[in-house]
């Protein structure tokens, strides 16, 4: 009896799909069948460290302190795919090196682009 090749391949896909759809079945029938549906203006306030809500809930935060944190991470994670690269680096082709060094000139280049709008000042 001869296997097809792509067998485990398919059952594992089957399986994948069929795990999260069936707990997410459950979940959906557990909502329906045993929580109680008793909507009032207690469930429904808002509830934070036990105490009533006061004030405008909408603050304005600057958009600088995000957009240099992504660029931190960003070039962050970036460095680290240089490590691997360290590490193997005398038994890689010259190849690998033509292409580790177009990396590097890309994260110069969008280090320099961050610098150059002033995405890197602190205000």
């Amino acid at each position: 009896m001869s296997e097809h090749p792509h067998a485990f391949l398919a059952l594992f896909l089957g399986v994948a799909l069929a795990f999260p759809l069936l707990l997410l079945a459950v979940a959906w029938l557990w909502v329906k069948f045993f929580q109680p549906r008793r909507p009032g203006p207690v469930k429904n306030a808002t509830y934070e460290c036990g105490l009533p809500a006061t004030g405008d809930s909408w603050i304005q935060f600057k958009a600088h302190y995000y957009l240099y944190a992504i660029l931190f991470l960003i070039f962050d994670v970036e460095v680290l795919f240089l490590l691997p690269f360290a590490v193997a680096m005398t038994g890689l082709p010259s190849g690998a090196l033509i292409a580790m060094l177009v990396f590097i000139l890309l994260l110069a280049e969008g280090l320099v682009w961050a610098w150059a709008r002033g995405h890197l000042e602190w205000k």
